[in-house]
């Protein structure tokens, strides 16, 4: 298969920044049960992330095209593989949100690199979609896998054993593997280079003009809306699954894949489906069996009896099993999207227009994760995770506004190429 080395390198690249970055609700979790914080202070560990990962994408896609895709990708691999091989000495508070700030700005060069890279790895916008949704799936397994990993490290008592923290020793050895892989996979960026000639500040520039276009705005709200909704309930599951429905802490850990799971399965199935139905169809219905789900499973999750003794999955409460498949109808949502607009620009623009995903994607995620801790302290965890409603319900209007101006768009391209094939 053509460029197989390059695309498998892309897979598990993204597969090492899944565990990382979607553990934060798992260390949300252990940090309020080992150093005694509050649901306030621990859900800062999500700033520390998308804070850095919105200012180094800022930096990264302006300059990533001069510097190399590849040669990006090296670096932030052999950052990050030091970092988790040190965190085992460092078990604290501080160094957790250390942890968060190198993951975030490692993953901002890894997922701008990765993005622009599939445009050059791709044939046509059909070959672009699939590869990104598989990409997204591949994504939602390493999730999946960070669940079920840090689980195993994870003990019910006491709670102030720090033991887990040597999790870190795996992920240093996938960060060293990733970086053999991406060490020795081929990619010819000279087209790239070429056109990407110009200053670090030219290419400031050249983001910010591509950011200020009505296609470009109403994309981002979409992404931000998007990553709000999807961060908000990621980074709770693990604490609403031992808060709300009364489950050991390593059982919320482990149940909260469900939703890794079921978010993998919806990307794979959205493939399918998004080859013989057009793709606003399939979001617009996803989006409101997302909603119904979530007014079926909080009241079941009020029901619950807290002196209930909850060993296994087999003796789990209803609502820990059906809230999760939230995740399977809110799928679709982001691979398409991101899809869509970067098929829709030349690839010398990719770089850009990843940037400015990766930027509004972590201060999405940080505003979904911040708010539902603030709801989730101050009015209970069913109340918070109510509240994705509302961003459910503004994401079927803009993603609505966003197809009508990506139609307009491809019909005044289709336009201006027929007006210059007739002009020769």
């Amino acid at each position: 298969m053509k460029f197989w080395r390059i695309k498998l390198s892309l897979f598990l690249n993204y597969f090492l920044f899944a565990i990382l970055l979607n553990s934060v609700g798992t260390v949300i979790l252990q940090v309020q049960r080992n150093f005694d914080v509050s649901e306030t202070a621990a859900s800062v560990l999500e700033a520390c992330k998308d804070l850095s990962i919105a200012m180094v994408s800022f930096v990264v896609a302006s300059s990533v095209a001069r510097f190399g895709y590849r040669r990006a990708m090296l670096a932030a691999l052999a950052a990050i593989a030091v970092v988790c091989a040190a965190m085992p000495s460092l078990d604290s508070f501080l160094a957790t949100k250390l942890l968060f700030v190198a993951t975030g700005a490692c993953f901002a060069v890894i997922k701008v690199s990765v993005f622009a890279t599939i445009g050059l790895v791709t044939e046509d916008r059909k070959d672009h979609a699939s590869f990104m949704s598989f990409l997204e799936s591949f994504f939602m397994i390493g999730i999946l896998s960070a669940y079920f990993l840090f689980g195993a490290f994870v003990g019910d008592s006491p709670a102030a054993s720090t033991e887990w923290f040597r999790v870190y020793y795996v992920l240093a050895i996938v960060a060293a593997a990733a970086f053999v892989l991406s060490l020795g996979a081929p990619l010819d960026e000279s087209k790239v280079h070429a056109e990407a000639a110009g200053s670090i500040a030219a290419g400031f520039v050249e983001m910010l003009r591509l950011a200020w276009t009505p296609l470009s705005l109403v994309f981002i709200v979409s992404v931000f809306t998007y990553v709000m909704v999807e961060q908000g309930i990621m980074s709770w599951l693990p604490t609403f699954n031992n808060r709300i429905l009364h489950l050991p802490a390593s059982l919320s850990i482990e149940m909260a894949s469900i939703l890794a799971a079921s978010t993998a399965l919806g990307r794979f199935i959205a493939g399918w489906a998004l080859r013989r139905l057009r793709w606003y169809v399939v979001v617009f219905f996803c989006l409101l069996c997302a909603g119904v789900l979530v007014l079926l499973a909080m009241p079941l999750a009020a029901r619950i009896d807290p002196d209930a003794v909850v060993t296994s999955w087999g003796n789990a409460p209803l609502a820990a099993f059906i809230f999760p498949l939230i995740g399977f109808f809110i799928a679709p949502v982001y691979p398409v999207i991101n899809s869509a607009i970067l098929s829709a620009l030349p690839p010398v623009k990719h770089g850009a227009m990843c940037g400015l995903i990766v930027i509004f994607s972590a201060l999405g995620g940080t505003s979904g994760s911040m708010i539902t801790g603030y709801v989730f302290g101050a009015y209970g965890g069913q109340r918070a995770f109510y509240l994705s409603l509302v961003p459910i319900a503004a994401l079927i209007g803009t993603l609505f506004l966003f197809d009508r101006l990506l139609s307009a768009s491809s019909r005044a391209a289709t336009a201006t190429d027929a007006a210059a094939s007739s002009t020769q």
